[in-house]
């Protein structure tokens, strides 16, 4: 359900209809390890559990999270108006509790949250949905899709939890978080249950395990693409990053790891997790790993790599002898790599005996599950000029993303094609990322048009400045000599592409991809990159294909 509020458009917690009634003496001995203390009736029940009071339903338990700002015992008793019966929360919330309320006083509320949730709900003990849950820095969400896909393929009933959306069962709703919080994402999977979902793919960012809003569930496989820089203004480093993503594959969360030894430009990073996750199956992408890397023994490696319309034919091989043939319809070798994980995903959740049906499923000469398109992922609106809309928004992805186009420019009369690049970068974030990117652009782009992206809170000329200074100053060192401007707001840069563009040209709108609203200043715009680019293009007579949509069905 999607509701509007101020002009923000937010997605309701989805509760599951089959309410489980859990006494607070069940709950206190779930979190033993929290060191729970109970004061008030222990044998109050709840049914449900929000961190958040103005979503907070009669019945549920209220987490009370001390946050940056604010700590959630401030907001108690809307809480408490709206039918909380009992409160979750830690020595400084307790200081702030109505007298005669119930409360359980833990050392960690955010990481008890997820384990009182899976309790709650009744995902502690439940053998589905069977969850593969995808991370790394680029690719979670079309490996993700990818995964759905296959599964669909299958004739499983899916569910899908990510950037773009959440979907039970073939219904979508757009998603607010990456990965929701522990309320949320607990909710959800019983829902899931409730419609009869089987099997799930799951979006696992590096803030839900620093966060831990996607503890207290099972993953049956979890799936690492790659680590490249991004989110050190959380983090803080690199190191710290990885550590992060690493939580997802300790064996109590994971059944089984599937790690991408040689993804994106840093391949040190896959190849470290595999070493601290003994037995975990590992993937070589061989002819579209980015970098070379010493030849390391891998349980599946891609052995062939074809150019096949605007994506890729490709085989895998399994150290056994195993080889699965399929096809990816986006462009970009690094959607193989997408498509390669997710394939080895599905196949290592699977006993030995289902892997020829999954390889007869992936070799369908009609349609193959890895050939539907993705929103806002290489998401082509034209073909003459070729105009795509991806959500590359660091360096390596952006990179990747520039690579791809740059190998399907077309040589009209003897003369190359010019890639067109429309860009910015994010405010109140990692600002090391900008100069980078800049260079980036003018490195493999032919037209640098630098705009904003989410501006956030900051001034969107100072961001981007320090994109274009960057940008000016490679352009002048680069043999082809790259133009470079300016051009704000969003929409107007991108019909400038448009008109600059001939039909023998490629047009990369890169950054925000699926996204439909700007945040300028807290205020959120509504843009959607893609119809800004349908209506251009029409002005100027292109013909657009078909429009893609997040909120298709299975």
């Amino acid at each position: 359900m999607v509701i509007q509020d101020g002009g923000h458009t937010a997605l309701t917690m989805l509760r599951p209809q089959t309410k489980i009634n859990t006494t607070l003496e069940a709950l206190v001995e779930q979190l033993a390890r929290y060191r729970p203390v109970l004061t008030g009736n222990s044998a109050q029940t709840v049914t449900g559990i929000s961190m958040n009071s103005k979503a907070v339903q009669p019945g549920d338990l209220y987490a009370a999270v001390g946050g940056a700002r604010h700590h959630g015992a401030d907001y108690i008793n809307q809480a408490v108006e709206a039918g909380a019966v009992a409160v979750l929360t830690d020595d400084s919330g307790m200081a702030r509790m109505p007298e005669g309320l119930t409360y359980i006083v833990v050392d960690d509320v955010r990481t008890a949250l997820a384990d009182a949730a899976a309790l709650i709900y009744g995902n502690h003990t439940a053998g589905t949905p069977i969850v593969y849950g995808v991370t790394g820095t680029n690719g979670k969400t079309t490996t993700s899709y990818f995964v759905n896909a296959l599964l669909t393929a299958l004739e499983y009933t899916t569910g899908l939890i990510g950037t773009i959306e959440t979907r039970i069962n073939g219904v979508a709703t757009p998603s607010e978080f990456t990965t929701p919080e522990a309320p949320e994402l607990h909710s959800l999977v019983a829902r899931m249950r409730e419609a009869g979902v089987e099997t799930m793919a799951m979006e696992v960012s590096s803030h839900a395990m620093d966060y831990r809003r996607a503890f207290g569930l099972r993953y049956q496989v979890a799936g690492f693409t790659n680590l490249t820089q991004d989110h050190l203004d959380l983090h803080g480093s690199m190191d710290e990053y990885f550590n992060a993503k690493a939580l997802l594959f300790q064996p109590e969360r994971a059944a089984s790891q599937v790690i991408t030894l040689n993804g994106g430009t840093e391949p040190q990073w896959g190849q470290r997790l595999a070493a601290e996750c003994p037995g975990a199956v590992t993937l070589d992408l061989g002819p579209v790993a980015v970098v070379d890397t010493a030849h390391t023994e891998a349980t599946w490696i891609i052995i062939e790599c074809e150019p096949a319309g605007l994506g890729y034919a490709f085989r895998l091989r399994h150290q056994s002898g195993f080889e699965v043939a399929t096809r990816v319809g986006m462009p970009g070798e690094f959607n193989v790599a997408n498509a390669a994980l997710a394939a080895v995903m599905v196949l290592t959740g699977h006993e030995r005996q289902d892997w020829d049906r999954i390889a007869a499923v992936l070799a369908d000469p009609k349609r193959a599950p890895f050939e539907s398109a993705v929103p806002g992922r290489m998401e082509v609106i034209c073909d003459e000029p070729t105009v795509i809309v991806d959500f590359a928004h660091n360096p390596d992805g952006l990179t990747q993303a520039l690579k791809a186009v740059n190998r399907a420019k077309r040589v009209p009369n003897g003369q190359a094609a010019r890639t067109i690049l429309v860009f910015g970068a994010t405010g109140d974030r990692d600002t090391a990322k900008r100069p980078l990117m800049g260079r980036i652009a003018a490195q493999h782009a032919d037209v640098v048009i630098i705009t904003d992206d989410d501006p956030h809170y900051e001034d969107p000329a100072d961001i981007r400045e320090a994109v274009i200074e960057a940008a000016q100053l490679q352009a002048q060192q680069v043999a082809h000599a790259p133009e470079v401007i300016e051009i704000a707001p969003r929409g107007d840069a991108l019909a400038h592409a448009v008109q600059l563009a001939t039909k023998d040209d490629i047009i990369l709108a890169a950054g925000r991809g699926h996204e439909t609203h700007q945040d300028l200043a807290g205020q959120r715009f509504a843009i959607d990159d893609r119809q800004v680019l349908r209506q251009a293009l029409a002005d100027h007579g292109f013909v657009t294909t078909s429009p893609g949509s997040s909120q298709s069905t299975d």
